[in-house]
């Protein structure tokens, strides 16, 4: 019960931040629909509400998490333009299979999107049980598993751990 009001918190919230209109009528649908969508998935997203109360992982999410996002994909979109601009094209395309530490789904999600969302980078599958992803990677650098890990995953999963598991 306590992950469907939560989910509904946060999908209520997130509707009224959307669409910015704070008139009675929009308020009223974005309360059924926010309801609608707890009572049906409540269950499914919000496994363990009790890390929710927790301060701290709201300071790494905005003050770790996404500016080392935002940096690592700055980053990475000034790499894949040189690589599209570039005559010759220098990439070395190829799937990589990197280790986590991460545990919960969410981390897991996290990690898996943060990879997705930098370019030059795709996370194809993912071994939860074993806490392995298989990334693709526009250029290739390394297929030792220690290796890819320490270049595309350890930045996210240093932040992701505390704030997540």
């Amino acid at each position: 019960m306590k992950s469907r009001i939560v989910l509904f918190l946060i999908a209520f919230l997130a509707w009224a931040l959307l669409t910015w209109v704070p008139d009675k009528q929009h308020l009223l649908v974005g309360l059924f629909v926010a309801g609608f969508v707890s009572f049906l998935t409540g269950d499914l997203f919000i496994k363990r509400p009790r890390l929710l109360k927790h301060p701290l992982r709201y300071w790494y999410f905005f003050f770790h998490y996404l500016p080392l996002f935002l940096w690592e994909c700055f980053k990475a979109n000034i790499d894949v333009a040189y690589r599209v601009l570039h005559p010759k094209l220098p990439i070395s395309p190829g799937i990589v299979k990197v280790k986590t530490r991460l545990k919960s789904d969410t981390a897991l999600t996290f990690l898996a999107n943060s990879i997705t969302l930098t370019p030059g980078t795709m996370t194809v599958d993912i071994d939860a049980d074993n806490g392995i992803l298989y990334i693709h990677w526009i250029n290739v650098k390394t297929k030792d598993v220690d290796k890819a890990t320490k270049i595309i995953v350890e930045r996210f999963e240093k932040v992701l751990e505390k704030i997540f598991d």
